[in-house]
């Protein structure tokens, strides 16, 4: 009954969602040269053979099953679509060579229809909680295969979702078989409907340390003038504000503090360095090239793809949207570079994994911004501590990346049902 409502409304609000994605492409969110694609119309001819369909909702999902990608394209054409222009933009230099890029079309039946066949793929795998009514139900009845893969159910979907459970049912139970990140993920998976669930683990374990461009690193590593440094990792509205905050504090201690801000969404950057600069901060924007300075205050690393840069250039990393707002942001990353990492206690989204770096020492959590000035201050004066901090992260991050393997032998019995069918 609720799909047939929810298509019904697609429906009817279809002749409107042109003027929806014009909308989003006057606001930056849609790329204007590949709009077609969000309407279900290709860029690319379809490969001959074999081809998987690797969906996932943004930058972070996308990242994580790079790895994933990687193995499948080593026997047949992978697809992958996401929905926003930054994970674009950040694929077009990572994909492997027998990989492409589309966006996913908008959820409206015609448009997913017309996705579908151009692209007949033989395979469909779903990243994360990204569940599209339409989608799901247009490729489940064509008979392709679907798997849910590094599956996760937050509390509040999990409560979402009981409100329909019909729906929740219908849709879940259209996958061949659901991975869920963690136990509890795969018990609500299977609660609302999923008929085959494991739990191989996090596949955000599997990817590679984040790249980094090597002259890159060692130009501002000399700008940076060696100086102690922290950064405020993709921080949402309201952080930043804070970070400088904790920067005005914490330079009374460390006079020579260089705070790095990287911001979830880098467009807010001239908003958010006026802001900082009317706290009588001063700002070198990243997006502008403008040079960091014995004066600097902040360095604001507003621009795409280059947490692997910033990453390395601070020793000590605090993950976003986990004081002022719940969620949080993926702390594996900078984990696998060796560097300090510090949380604050609503981490929602990495639930999971923050308890487990936090039980084995391997990260710290701060109540406040009390606590994270506090904190930052301690680590940047006892060094060892630091260090052992960090390389505790590493080790964990290590251990972990054998999920990569778990998870390609959960596939393999449709991998191997695939190509047994010419």
């Amino acid at each position: 009954m609720m799909l047939r409502l929810y298509r019904g409304l697609t429906t009817t609000i279809g002749p409107a969602l042109p003027i929806y994605l014009a909308g989003r492409k006057r606001r930056g969110k849609e790329d204007p040269v590949r709009m077609p694609e969000r309407m279900g119309r290709y860029t690319h001819p379809r490969p001959a053979g074999k081809l998987i369909w690797v969906h996932g909702a943004s930058v972070g999902e996308a990242l994580s099953v790079l790895p994933l990608i990687e193995k499948l394209a080593s026997r047949q054409t992978v697809l992958l679509t996401t929905g926003t222009v930054t994970s674009a933009r950040m694929m077009a230099g990572r994909l492997p060579a027998n990989a492409i890029h589309q966006f996913v079309p908008v959820d409206r039946a015609p448009w997913v229809r017309r996705f579908l066949d151009h692209w007949k793929p033989d395979l469909a795998l779903w990243l994360e909680s990204e569940l599209w009514p339409n989608l799901i139900a247009e490729t489940g009845s064509r008979g392709i295969p679907m798997a849910l893969i590094n599956g996760r159910v937050s509390d509040r979907s999990f409560s979402n979702w009981r409100r329909f459970s019909n729906l929740a049912t219908r849709l879940l139970g259209a996958f061949d078989l659901c991975l869920g990140q963690t136990e509890e993920d795969s018990q609500r998976l299977h609660a609302l409907g999923a008929r085959r669930v494991a739990t191989p683990g996090n596949l955000k374990f599997a990817a590679p340390p984040l790249p980094v461009d090597a002259e890159d690193l060692r130009r501002l590593e000399a700008l940076h003038l060696h100086r102690p440094s922290w950064i405020a990792a993709s921080t949402h509205a309201g952080e930043e504000m804070m970070a400088g905050r904790a920067h005005l504090a914490l330079k009374s201690r460390h006079p020579d503090l260089l705070t790095l801000i990287a911001p979830r969404h880098p467009e807010r950057g001239d908003d958010i360095a006026q802001d900082l600069r009317e706290m009588g901060l001063v700002v070198a924007q990243r997006s502008k090239n403008e040079e960091v300075t014995p004066k600097t205050d902040i360095h604001l690393a507003d621009t795409i793809g280059e947490m692997g840069l910033f990453y390395r250039l601070a020793p000590i990393a605090f993950m976003g949207k986990s004081i002022l707002a719940a969620g949080g942001q993926n702390p594996i990353e900078p984990a696998k570079l060796g560097v300090a990492v510090l949380m604050g206690p609503r981490m929602d989204n990495f639930r999971d994994v923050a308890h487990r770096l936090l039980v084995v020492g391997a990260a710290r959590e701060v109540a406040d911004e009390t606590g994270l000035i506090r904190e930052v201050s301690h680590l940047l004066d006892h060094e060892i501590e630091r260090r052992g901090l960090a390389d505790a992260a590493l080790s964990f991050a290590a251990n972990e990346a054998g999920v990569l393997n778990r998870i390609l032998a959960a596939l393999a019995p449709l991998l191997d049902r695939m190509h047994a069918h010419p």
